[in-house]
C-alpha cells in the first residue's frame, strides 16, 4: 500500500459496502448482459457506453439508455437483460479479491457492517446469500429503499441510520464515482476501490482515498484498529 494514502482519522462506528463491484465482480457480467442483449434485439452499441450505466440505479441507466434507444427497444433490452443478468448471478458471480479478509478483520474486531447497494430487492440480497457473505451484514439497504438513487446520499444516509451510527463515524468502501459521491454527500469517510471505471480529476480532487485493492482497504483499517 502506498504510504501517501492518509491513515483513517478514526475507528468506525459501522463500515457500510457497496455491492457491485466491490464485493462482488458483478460489474463485467452486468456489462454482458447489457451488451447481449442489446445484439439480440439488433442493436449495435461500443462497450463504452455501458460503462457510462455502472454504479448506477435501474431508474438512471434508464435515463442514459434513452440517448441511443426508443422507449420500446429499451423495454425490450432491459426484460431481456434481466433474464440473461439472472442466469449469471444464479450459476454463481465470483468475488473481489479480499472481501473475505476485510469482512472477517472486521467481524474480529465487532465492527458491524452494513451494504448500500442501488440493485433492489430482492435480488440484492439473493446476490449476497448466493455470494456467502450475507451473515456478514447487519443490514442490506437496497435501491428501492430510498426514493433519490446513488449519487444522492439518501441510501447512505438509510444505511447509517440502520446500523445506528451517525454518518460521520461511518466508513463507506466504494467502487465507483456514483457511490463515491453519495456517500461523501452522507458525510461517510470513503475508501474507494475502483473496479471498471477509473476515477478522473473531478473525483479525485474531492480527497477521499482511494486504494488499489480491497487487500490495501483492508491493511488501512487493520493500521486503524491497532493504534486505537
Amino acid at each position: 500500500m502506498s504510504d501517501v494514502i492518509a491513515a483513517l482519522p478514526f475507528v468506525p462506528e459501522a463500515v457500510i459496502f457497496d455491492m457491485d463491484g466491490l464485493m462482488l465482480d458483478s460489474e463485467r457480467a452486468s456489462l454482458r448482459s447489457w451488451s447481449r442483449g442489446a445484439r439480440e434485439i439488433g442493436l449495435q452499441i461500443e462497450d463504452a457506453f455501458w460503462l457510462r450505466l455502472v454504479g448506477h440505479s435501474m431508474a438512471a441507466c434508464q435515463l442514459i439508455l434513452r440517448e441511443r434507444m426508443e422507449p420500446a427497444q429499451i423495454e425490450a433490452l432491459l426484460a431481456r437483460c434481466m433474464v440473461l443478468y439472472r442466469e449469471e448471478v444464479d450459476a454463481g458471480v465470483p468475488l473481489r479479491p479480499g472481501i473475505h479478509e476485510i469482512l472477517q478483520l472486521l467481524a474480529q474486531h465487532g465492527i458491524p457492517c452494513g451494504v448500500a447497494t442501488s440493485t433492489r430487492r430482492p435480488l440484492a440480497p439473493h446476490k449476497l446469500e448466493t455470494a456467502g457473505l450475507l451473515p456478514y451484514f447487519k443490514a442490506v439497504t437496497a435501491g428501492d429503499d430510498v426514493e433519490h438513487p446513488k449519487p444522492a446520499p439518501d441510501i447512505y444516509l438509510l444505511a447509517a441510520q440502520r446500523m445506528g451510527a451517525a454518518p460521520e463515524r461511518c466508513l463507506a468502501l466504494e467502487d465507483s464515482p456514483a457511490g463515491v459521491t453519495a456517500a461523501l454527500a452522507a458525510g461517510l469517510t470513503v475508501i474507494q476501490v475502483p473496479d471498471l471505471v477509473v476515477p478522473d480529476e473531478a473525483l479525485r480532487a474531492r480527497g477521499h482515498r482511494i486504494v488499489a485493492s480491497l487487500h490495501h482497504a483492508r491493511e488501512l483499517l487493520e493500521a486503524c484498529l491497532l493504534a486505537a
